[in-house]
């Protein structure tokens, strides 16, 4: 793949993505070394003036409450080296690795943006360590996502400098270690460029950004799950019938139906039942596009507010130059992580309803008194054996979790820094608690598609749709029906990495049924 130009291209999810987990290049685009110069140019000037000039943030003062301190000219490199190194103070395990990368791309675009001030071999550095496969290591707590996720951000940067840790191939091991092994010098701070690499929403967005990329996909899951599940159960289409969902002008839930559709027909189970005489269908799923269809909207919010913000200028103070050069530097507040913060939260109410009503149906299917038939908890011989009892267990704690996780985090504020930041977003911990969030979700789905796929084998010798049979014999491939009781820990997982491998959407669709 061609490098992503930063500055020059707009990134969406899917480009982060490939950089993150795909190791697709990225370098700075030409217009962005331009804007990154002619900005640079700006903050020289301040620093040459020495004492005459003018008192500019993170320039030539200090930082936070000690904003109004002054700092000689001499002294401006070390206040940057001074800045990273107290700032290091995250706690927790590292972020995963692609997370890790997903940071450092994004606040490579932020500098190529030409509004931080920063030199342009900044950015190229960031690319560079990207392109090397060195990553330093950041603890995922510490950030209250004020003027942006600080910690974090410094523990980026203190790799850029060749101190702390980083991780190379696969090894952790000192940071002056990973740069020397990949022939890349420590980058020496100048003016300012501590606090460039420090203020923005970059962790958040980052861990954030790719939980939302695969939560859309888990949408498609969860559709999946629903309509086996809705086979096994001996349900009806008929609540997806286009006019009736076209009534009511949401996008999501008219996406959700017309892949349920195409999902659904042509099934010999719903022939052999079409003059049973039942009228509806439980919620779980009879309103799968209304459920569905609404999780699918708001991620879609959440999407384009991940993207316009990893597109967007969030360090402060921003540098602004005119068509003769002559450049101003303005405080502000665009590192707050409101904007992202809200959106993640409202991203993880949206992934939890996809289990929330996941469990409800493997309870149908595991309950003899909703079951239509099947046999308790789908066992074949259920009192010898306890079938798939304590698979819907686990999907309720699981679920019962998201419950606690899911109560908002941009609702928080706590008071930093003396005061002065006086109100946080509390973005670092929404993109934590979705990342987590959505890992239960997608074990809650497997867990369905499991006892979805034990119904459909009792309801033989009737078949279900074709796509919804190629997605049975992939699960089959893995995981055999359950005729007596074995440990069923091996099975969800085998399952769960079906979903996250995309098996099953891709099995779906090469039999013709897509999203």
């Amino acid at each position: 793949m061609t490098p992503v130009l930063l500055g020059d291209t707009l990134l969406t999810l899917e480009l982060i993505a490939e950089v993150a987990r795909g190791d697709r290049a990225a370098l700075p685009g030409p217009d962005a070394d331009r804007a990154m110069a002619r900005s640079r140019a700006v903050v020289d000037r301040i620093v040459a003036g020495g004492d005459a000039s003018p008192a500019v943030y993170g320039v030539n003062t200090g930082f936070g409450a000690l904003a109004e301190v002054r700092i000689s000219a001499d002294e401006v490199t070390e206040l940057q080296r001074n800045l990273v190194r107290s700032h290091c103070a995250g706690v927790g395990a590292p972020l995963p690795r692609d997370a890790t990368r997903a940071m450092m791309l994004l606040r490579a675009q932020v500098l190529a943006t030409g509004r931080s001030g920063a030199r342009p071999e900044v950015c190229a550095r960031l690319c560079e360590l990207l392109a090397a496969g060195v990553h330093p290591v950041v603890p995922c707590r510490g950030s209250v996502g004020a003027s942006g996720d600080l910690a974090p951000l410094a523990h980026l940067a203190l790799g850029l400098m060749g101190e702390g840790e980083c991780e190379y191939r696969g090894v952790t091991m000192p940071a002056a270690e990973a740069l020397a092994k990949a022939g890349i010098a420590p980058l020496v701070l100048e003016a300012k460029e501590g606090l460039t690499l420090l203020n923005g929403t970059q962790h958040m967005t980052a861990v954030g950004g790719l939980a939302v990329l695969d939560a859309i996909t888990t949408c498609r899951v969860a559709d999946l799950a629903g309509a086996m599940s809705l086979e096994a159960l001996k349900g009806t289409i008929v609540a997806f019938d286009a006019r009736v969902v076209g009534a009511r002008n949401h996008p999501g839930q008219q996406a959700v139906a017309a892949y349920l559709r195409a999902l659904l027909a042509g099934s010999a189970i719903a022939a052999s039942h079409k003059d049973c005489g039942k009228v509806q269908d439980p919620y779980s799923l009879r309103c799968m596009p209304q459920v569905h269809g609404a999780s699918r909207d708001v991620l879609d919010y959440a999407r384009g507010v991940l993207e316009r913000e990893a597109n967007s200028s969030t360090d402060n103070p921003l540098v602004f130059v005119d068509e003769n050069g002559d450049g101003e530097m303005i405080s502000g507040g665009n590192f707050h992580g409101q904007p992202v913060a809200i959106a993640l939260d409202a991203a993880a109410i949206a992934v939890a309803e996809l289990a929330n009503i996941s469990e409800r149906r493997v309870e149908q299917l595991v309950n003899p008194h909703l079951s239509s038939g099947l046999p308790p908890f789908l066992a074949p011989h259920s009192g010898l054996n306890s079938g798939f009892m304590i698979a819907q267990v686990t999907a309720a704690a699981l679920v019962s979790e998201n419950k606690v996780l899911a109560h908002p985090a941009s609702v928080d504020s706590i008071p930093s820094s003396a005061g002065r930041e006086d109100h946080v977003s509390m973005g670092a911990t929404a993109a934590l608690k979705l990342a987590t969030i959505h890992d239960h979700v997608r074990t809650v789905l497997a867990i369905e598609l499991l006892c979805a796929a034990q119904g459909i084998d009792l309801r033989r010798p009737l078949t279900t749709t074709a796509p919804l049979e190629a997605v049975h014999a992939v699960i089959r491939k893995v995981v055999p029906p359950m005729m007596k009781d074995r440990p069923l820990a091996p099975d969800i997982n085998a399952v769960r990495a079906l979903i996250d491998d995309g098996s099953l959407v891709a099995a779906a669709a090469a039999a013709g049924a897509i999203a």
